[in-house]
Parts: structure tokens; C-alpha cells; sequence
């Protein structure tokens, strides 16, 4: 396979995020007192009652779902599945010369963060989730880590692209 200066990029991207995600996760895992079966995470604020951080190990998907899944059930929606999609998006930005630098980010930003916390659910047997936002009545988040901040980052710059492309057309 020859290395161009976007494949080069796609897997730097790539890296990059994993790197964020698994570090960032190491030092919480080290440093916060995880919640147990008796008492609830430890709880830092990084900014006054709004930002907090957490640790807790979630062996569900997003904000849990998918906990309470038989193993089997549990095995193919989270980890064959987003294998298989990971894989499929991979193939289809390596093969689409078309994408523009912010869309092929976007996608490399969502495989990343996908890897990162697939690889905690097959080593670890959950995903560190560790952030917490809220501000009151007006925003709360789940418990997230840094794989999620990418995917969703990924996920909100592919909305912007498409109604840019879209505007261009029309």
C-alpha cells in the first residue's frame, strides 16, 4: 500500500484519538475512586457545580444502554456490530477520493473514539466513562469519556459538511 499524505492523515487522526481516549482513561482509572456496588463514584469538580469529574465503568453502550443484554445479545451489539460498521466506514474513506479534509477528520474522529472504547470492552469488559455536564435546567450530560467527545465531534462536523454541500448544490 502506498502511504499518501491522506491516508497518512486518516491513520494519525486515528491514533491520535485512541491515544487521548486510552491515557486519559488510564490516569482516571489511577487517580478517581471508581464507583462500587456500595457507594457512588467519587465525584471532582473540574468547574464549579457544572463540570465533574467521575469514574465509572459502564458495560453498556451510550448512557448505559444495553447493560442488561443477555451476553450473547450483548456480544454482537457491541462489539461484532461496531466492528463491522468501524470497518466498513474505514473502507469507504480510504476509497472515497472525494471526501474534503473536514469530512475525512470527521470519520477518522468517529473510528478512533469507536476503537477506543471497543478496545476497553474487550480488554476491560466495560468503558471508563468519566465527564460529567451540568448546568442545571438548561443542559445535562450522561457520563462520557473522550472516545464519545470524538464521535459525537465527528458526528456534529458531518451534519455541518453535508448542509454546506448541500447549500453548494442548490
Amino acid at each position: 500500500m502506498k502511504f499518501t499524505k491522506r491516508s497518512i492523515f486518516i491513520t494519525v487522526v486515528i491514533v491520535l484519538t485512541i491515544a487521548v481516549d486510552q491515557i486519559s482513561k488510564v490516569l482516571v482509572r489511577a487517580n478517581v475512586i471508581g464507583q462500587t456496588e456500595t457507594q457512588p463514584s467519587e465525584r471532582i469538580s473540574i468547574i464549579g457545580d457544572s463540570f465533574w469529574l467521575m469514574n465509572v465503568e459502564n458495560t453498556g453502550a451510550f448512557l448505559g444502554m444495553g447493560s442488561d443484554l443477555n451476553p450473547t445479545l450483548r456480544l454482537i451489539l457491541l462489539l461484532i456490530l461496531p466492528i463491522l460498521v468501524l470497518g466498513f466506514v474505514l473502507r469507504y474513506i480510504i476509497k472515497d477520493k472525494s471526501l474534503d479534509n473536514w469530512s475525512l477528520f470527521a470519520y477518522a474522529s468517529i473510528i478512533g473514539g469507536g476503537i477506543a472504547n471497543i478496545y476497553d470492552r474487550i480488554f476491560l469488559g466495560s468503558v471508563t466513562d468519566f465527564l460529567f455536564i451540568d448546568l442545571g435546567s438548561v443542559f445535562k450530560t450522561g457520563i462520557f469519556n473522550m472516545a464519545d467527545v470524538s464521535v459525537t465531534t465527528g458526528m456534529i462536523i458531518l451534519i455541518f459538511t453535508n448542509f454546506k454541500t448541500k447549500k453548494a448544490a442548490n
